[in-house]
């Protein structure tokens, strides 16, 4: 029979990470059966790997209301618990449950939900911890000085179930993002590595179309959950009307995914007071807006050709935010109502990217601090070092997936057994 594996993932970022592993440990084992259980949400990152039959998505899925951050507000988990997150956790678990009475290893990708189901499995299993850093209390703008002293108290990030459930005899690999954290955990016994950062796979960025150099050119990132990613660009857009006039024109790089649709960016765009616009050759744009002195270019899947372009960043996002600083780009941030881009979230992200991040309370006052940015490319040189090095350098992936290979996948060591 030929092997297989089982990968539990709780969110739209970690199933990104998950699958630029996946695509990695298809290139090295392409006999190996991958199962994925997306825990967030239905997966949508797995359909072109699943079609081309690298992987196959199993088990429930379910969009839920709060996008799989219940834990960031009572009504959040209310609404959950009213679409049935109970219900669908339970199926989840059971699939588990059953998978690992077979012995085949799983692999759990993002924090605390998937590292325990897949302690829970009995099977042989890894863990890649993917949102928590030591960078967020050790060092970045904006102290937080009971978190930071309780995990000071601790000497990590992590919490002390989660190093028990890493340091579990039939836990064989944990890798976490940075040296920094890696060397937390093993300061409480659990064998962690930094092999690196998959985030930073597969962003190659297209040379930038000659029409467009003449432009101040700025990269918006809106999230991916609706509807709050049409509330985060239509907060973004507002921001930007405080600009003054330039003697160069601006380019608005509106790079999403398959949510929000360009269908349902127009009427935002209209009311926003831009019209529709011919597409400039040679951006794989899926539709160009403008007014007077602005074009607004939208991208679906766009992100990895279009981020290398930018000169800052405007952001309400997670994961392509890390990324897009992670290439060197500054970014601000502008925080909502959520579920998901809050302002503690925002906070959390411009500590463990060192400030290159720079969190907003405002409108004005991202106007306001784009305009510095631009006018100060020295600033924006060192911001986007310190963001170059908390992401790291690409081929993370790889390193994933020889280290998954070498120690879920091979046969298990003869001094002992596997517990069911």
């Amino acid at each position: 029979m030929a092997p297989r594996l089982l990968v539990l993932s709780n969110g739209h970022g970690e199933d990104l990470i998950a699958l630029r592993v996946l695509h990695a440990l298809h290139r090295r084992r392409p006999e190996l059966e991958i199962h994925v259980l997306p825990l967030v949400g239905e997966g949508g990152a797995f359909a072109a790997a699943e079609a081309a039959g690298e992987l196959r998505r199993v088990g429930p899925r379910r969009r839920l209301p709060s996008g799989g951050f219940s834990n960031q507000s009572l009504r959040g988990l209310l609404r959950d618990l009213a679409a049935g997150v109970l219900g669908l956790s339970w199926q989840q678990w059971r699939l588990v449950r059953r998978w690992g009475r077979g012995g085949d290893p799983v692999l759990a990708v993002g924090d605390l939900l998937p590292l325990l189901l897949a302690w829970c499995s009995g099977a042989p299993y890894g863990f890649i911890g993917t949102p928590k850093s030591d960078y967020t209390w050790r060092s970045g703008p904006g102290a937080s000085p009971l978190a930071d002293a309780y995990h000071r108290l601790k000497g990590s990030e992590w919490d002390p179930w989660e190093w028990a459930l890493m340091a579990a005899r039939h836990c064989r690999l944990v890798a976490v993002r940075d040296r920094l954290t890696a060397r937390g955990l093993r300061s409480h016994g659990v064998a962690a590595l930094a092999p690196g950062n998959p985030m930073m796979d597969g962003l190659d960025p297209d040379p930038l179309p000659p029409d467009l150099a003449r432009h101040r050119r700025l990269v918006l990132l809106a999230g991916s959950r609706m509807p709050e990613a049409l509330g985060n660009l239509e907060r973004l857009l507002t921001a930007l009307d405080g600009l003054p006039p330039a003697p160069q024109p601006w380019l608005v790089l509106a790079a999403t995914g398959s949510r929000p649709s360009p269908d349902e960016l127009a009427p935002l765009l209209r009311r926003r007071g831009l019209e529709p616009r011919p597409l400039p050759a040679g951006t794989g744009a899926a539709a160009a807006w403008g007014r007077s002195g602005l074009l607004l270019l939208v991208g679906p899947g766009c992100f990895g050709a279009w981020a290398g372009w930018g000169e800052v960043g405007l952001a309400a996002a997670g994961t392509a935010t890390e990324q897009l600083v992670g290439l060197g780009i500054p970014a601000l941030s502008l925080p909502g109502p959520g579920p998901q881009f809050k302002l503690g979230f925002a906070r959390r992200q411009s500590r463990l990217l060192g400030g290159s991040v720079g969190v907003c309370r405002s409108g004005r006052e991202l106007a306001n601090g784009l305009l510095r940015l631009l006018r100060e490319p020295q600033r924006r040189r060192r911001l986007g070092l310190i963001g170059r090095r908390r992401m790291g350098p690409p081929g993370g992936g790889e390193a994933l997936a020889a280290l998954v290979d070498a120690r879920l996948l091979a046969p298990a060591p003869a001094t002992g057994t596997v517990a069911r």
